[in-house]
């Protein structure tokens, strides 16, 4: 059985931050199935870290291309994903987050007449290629008496999302437009039911494994019935691996890439806010510290730090500081006294961040 910083060396290979990068930002994307993406300075820099040019321009330009997108197509959480698979991934998930929401927007509202109206108006205001930032497209829904406030014209979105109506795509102002998902969406990738859950399955497990059966139903939110379904799929093109008595599945070929990136794995990566290599497991012990995890997600609030990682640990949280007459500077809050080697890598790599 591997000792927990072996799982995260593993999971730093599996997840493209050691060893082989991705080519392009969408094999990036493609090979974790897909990437929260709340944050879009993040988000950026997460994608780039994983990429041959560790570039933020370039991963901006795959959005502005139509080779990703981002939606609501994972647990009801904005995700980043290659824009040919957002379609099979919104079919998977889309009615049990209607179910789970429809109370809420029942109280708001929201029936519907009201969601086929702001289709329409939607459809008419972005048909021909438009792009609309969130407030001009709840501009458009004002203007036809449909009323935003109160969270109303944020499920009006997220489900003409999880509909197939809307997705964002590419930048305008610093922030990503929405797009019509029908003139967006070129090569849309076409799945039976249970192929899709066997292709989740497999992306989830070979961009984050070791990872357990437990860690893919609450990185889905997919019902018990559909995660056996999926992981019997995709059972056959994974290893298993025994921690603590519970199987962890993962690409056979990870112990293989590690062996050739091992110092390069153990050496210090800095991850920007709501990674992956942290948002990616329920179980975070193999990396962090019960008793540091308030130290990356303080109070529990939702909002994760960014995030120093060493020997296959979570060590420090840092951010970006701006002196005065200065340029920017990292400042780091270790979780135990970090030796001298270690603060000086951590130097060395903030000045090569994306």
């Amino acid at each position: 059985m591997p000792g927990t910083s072996e799982i995260g060396l593993l999971r730093l290979v599996a997840q493209r931050l050691a060893g082989e990068p991705a080519a392009t930002p969408a094999e990036a994307v493609r090979t974790l199935g897909g990437l929260q993406a709340q944050e879009r300075r993040s988000l950026l820099m997460s994608v780039a870290l994983r990429t041959t040019t560790r570039n933020q321009a370039g991963v901006a330009a795959a959005f502005d291309a139509g080779e990703l997108v981002t939606s609501w197509p994972i647990r009801g959480t904005l995700h980043t994903v290659p824009a040919e698979d957002l379609g099979w991934l919104t079919a998977l998930t889309a009615p049990r987050l209607a179910t789970l929401a429809a109370r809420r927007r029942a109280e708001l509202g929201l029936d519907s007449a009201v969601f086929e109206q702001a289709r329409t108006r939607a459809v008419e205001a972005l048909a021909g290629g438009r792009r609309l930032l969130r407030d001009e497209l709840y501009a458009v829904w004002e203007a036809a008496s449909i009323v935003t406030g109160g969270q109303r014209g944020y499920h009006l979105i997220v489900h003409l999302a999880e509909t197939g109506t809307l997705c964002l795509g590419p930048a305008q102002d610093g922030q990503q437009a929405f797009v019509l998902v029908t003139e967006w969406v070129r090569r849309p990738r076409q799945l039976d039911r249970d192929e899709a859950l066997g292709a989740l399955a497999l992306a989830y497990f070979r961009g984050h494994g070791p990872a357990s059966r437990d860690d893919f139903a609450k990185w889905t939110k997919l019902l018990a019935a559909d995660v056996r379904t999926a992981v019997a799929v995709a059972r056959p093109s994974l290893a298993g691996l025994d921690v603590d008595g519970v199987e962890h599945l993962m690409d056979p070929l990870t112990p293989e890439r590690l062996a050739a990136c091992r110092d390069e794995a153990r050496a210090v990566h800095l991850l920007p806010a709501f990674d992956e290599l942290v948002l990616g497991y329920t179980d975070r012990s193999a990396m962090l510290g019960r008793e540091d995890f308030q130290r990356v997600v303080p109070g529990g609030n939702g909002v994760f730090r960014p995030t120093v990682v060493h020997d296959g640990r979570i060590v420090a949280t840092w951010q970006r500081r701006r002196p005065r007459g200065r340029g920017d500077t990292i400042e780091t809050s270790p979780f135990t006294s970090l030796s001298a080697p270690v603060r000086a890598e951590i130097d060395r790599v903030a000045t090569l961040l994306p």
